[in-house]
């Protein structure tokens, strides 16, 4: 993960990544985390996804992890509240009500700076990463959250037709990047419409991982 790659994305807004909506997988399996009101749910490299403001809506807390200083200023623009500013070790952590992230690079993020999470909602995270850095990656996100569900959201597609971000990620490395810390389940594969960037046949994947 070239972190300058990233931080010209965000400034270029060129951002094809964010869905200007809810996830529609988010919508329908949220559910299977079994999670109370007022629980805690983390979302690594949030951007300024609209996933939050539905999140919070229901009265949930949202912790969040985001590389791009700029992605976390929109957010809270667009969620129309001034965060409080605070040093975090390496991150800065920006909080306001509910909600509180950490930017920087997350793997500076550690348990104790990211506190008690119920479960984690994975939707632009695992997807953008090149698969030599994904088993660093789900390693660090079991650590830091105490092994908590995950509803994790992913793309299968011939990565020789299309270049990631977001990457392919298919059944059996979901199995191998998990399955020693947590019990995946496919719950549902829907097709994405005009295919990935418009170039090749997608499906988005929603999956369940349950501590083992």
């Amino acid at each position: 993960m070239d972190p300058d790659f990233w931080h010209a994305r965000w400034t270029a807004n060129q951002i094809g990544f964010h869905e200007g909506k809810p996830n529609a997988h988010l919508e329908a399996h949220l559910g299977r985390l079994g999670l109370a009101a007022g629980a805690r749910l983390f979302l690594p490299l949030c951007g300024k996804t609209r996933d939050i403001a539905w999140l919070l809506s229901r009265g949930l807390r949202v912790a969040g992890a985001e590389l791009s200083p700029l992605a976390v200023t929109q957010l809270f623009d667009d969620l129309g509240v001034a965060p409080e500013i605070s040093s975090a070790g390496r991150l800065e952590h920006r909080r306001a009500g509910g909600l509180d992230v950490f930017v920087g690079d997350i793997f500076a993020l550690s348990a104790d700076l990211l506190g008690p999470v119920d479960a984690v909602y994975d939707r632009a995270a695992l997807v953008a990463l090149p698969a030599p850095m994904r088993a660093r990656y789900a390693a660090h996100m079991a650590a830091i959250t105490a092994g908590a569900p995950q509803l994790l959201v992913c793309f299968t597609y011939d990565q020789a037709q299309a270049e990631g971000p977001p990457f392919s990620v298919p059944a059996e490395d979901v199995r191998a990047l998990y399955g020693a810390a947590y019990r995946p389940a496919l719950l549902e594969s829907r097709p994405v419409p005009g295919g990935l960037k418009g170039k090749v046949p997608a499906e988005e994947q929603a999956w369940l991982l349950e501590p083992a």
